[in-house]
């Protein structure tokens, strides 16, 4: 059977069994309060925050939830992050261990502050 595609983050949170739709709402909620001026998007098929530009990304799977922050974060918070798998620009938390909600607001909130610092640099070439 294919999974349609969500158009909303509840839809797409919705279609996850109950311990995975747990995690993704506590990430989901951590990011709202890192950045209550964010907007919700589906972008990429994943639930999406949009402030100047593209914020975070997140996504689940069976045995991880993916946080992609962008290639900048990673590198800025390269000790941290040092105990779980990722990527140039992914993050992998583990389903069976706490999100680690104090890193993520530190991340989001340096993701607001680099996307607000591109848009006022963009602004100041024209």
């Amino acid at each position: 059977m294919k999974r349609t595609q969500a158009t909303t983050i509840d839809e797409y949170i919705d279609g996850f069994p109950p311990e995975i739709r747990k995690k993704l709402t506590a990430l989901r909620n951590t990011i709202k309060a890192a950045a209550p001026e964010a907007e919700e998007a589906i972008k990429y098929a994943i639930p999406t925050f949009v402030f100047h530009g593209n914020l975070v990304h997140f996504a689940g799977y069976q045995n991880h939830i993916g946080f992609y922050p962008a290639p900048r974060a990673i590198e800025a918070f390269q000790k941290e992050l040092s105990k779980y798998e990722g990527g140039k620009g992914t993050i992998q938390f583990p389903i069976d261990a706490p999100l680690p909600v104090g890193l993520i607001k530190k991340i989001v909130k340096f993701r607001v502050k680099d996307n607000v610092a591109k848009t006022k640099s963009k602004m100041k070439k024209k």
